[in-house]
């Protein structure tokens, strides 16, 4: 892999880790906006600091090499939920958390040697 690619990755990657960690951490400090959205989308008052330390932990997972599988896989867990949250509401951001799964995977398979080693995307057929 060129060093382009790896460096796109981590650049992908970094953008969805500062996104989440905003997201977190403004759940977590129960922001007037955020919790206006959680109220709009039918989250109970209650559970914003909840869902603020689930996407914290999430992402802290894909933040680090060793559990950036797992961590990619929870993060989608988690923007699943918003998206179908939002096409419930038949709100037209559902867009937003599906790009920012699609940014999270990317970034993932450009910087991760073993992801791109178990799921091969190249041009050449094998028959």
């Amino acid at each position: 892999m060129n060093p382009t690619a790896k460096w796109t990755g981590r650049i992908l990657s970094g953008l969805v880790v500062a996104f989440m960690l905003f997201d977190g951490i403004s759940k977590l400090a129960r922001e007037s906006h955020v919790v206006a959205a959680q109220a709009e989308l039918g989250f109970p008052d209650g559970q914003i600091r909840l869902l603020g330390a689930i996407v914290l932990v999430c992402t802290l997972l894909y933040a680090f090499p060793r559990t950036a599988v797992f961590g990619a896989v929870l993060l989608t867990a988690f923007l699943g939920g918003a998206t179908a949250a939002k096409v419930r509401l038949e709100d037209a951001s559902l867009w937003f958390s599906v790009a920012i799964g699609v940014m999270a995977w990317t970034g993932l398979y450009l910087r991760d040697g073993r992801l791109r080693a178990i799921v091969p995307f190249n041009a050449q057929s094998s028959a």
